[in-house]
């Protein structure tokens, strides 16, 4: 009789942080997934949803990507012969081209790149950043209003249904 996969009984999602300002802030126009190189009182304590990304960047040198200001707070159990760093540089990891598309947008198109979510996959910790565009103040104030709009035609459709 073959053994039936058991699923996991935590109901938890696999989002660790958001960062709901980059949507704010900038026109989202590509979307890509990177990893991380990570300490491992780092993956301890994203597994315990103790991370930040709101503040945080992705910055580009000699041909790598790093992630600056993100921000993990380390545990009170953590390896006591490490001291902790929350916020130091982290790389990301991604493909070749991956990075010589970002390279090339960045510095000949105007781009910036900005963390938009951390979560879990397959158990290795990603990160989804984005070629952005920042915006100004009245494109904000119109996305604000559109926002409202959609969120009041929503509530007139569900009191008239």
């Amino acid at each position: 009789m073959p053994m039936a996969r058991k699923k996991n009984s935590k109901a938890q999602s696999s989002t660790i942080a958001l960062n709901k300002r980059a949507r704010h802030d900038y026109f989202i126009e590509e979307k890509l997934e990177a990893g991380l190189v990570l300490q491992g009182w780092e993956v301890k304590s994203l597994r315990a949803g103790k991370a930040r990304i709101t503040e945080a960047y992705v910055w580009l040198r000699g041909g790598e990507a790093f992630l600056l200001g993100g921000h993990i707070q380390p545990l009170e159990s953590a390896s006591s012969h490490i001291r902790a760093d929350s916020t130091r540089t982290r790389k990301l990891l991604l493909h070749e081209r991956e990075l010589a598309h970002l390279i090339g947008a960045t510095e000949q198109q105007g781009y910036t790149i900005v963390p938009l979510a951390l979560y879990w996959k397959r158990g290795r910790a990603k990160l989804e950043i984005a070629l952005a565009k920042g915006k100004a103040k009245h494109d904000k104030r119109q996305a604000k209003k559109e926002h409202d709009w959609q969120r009041q035609k929503a509530r007139l459709m569900r009191h008239a249904g």
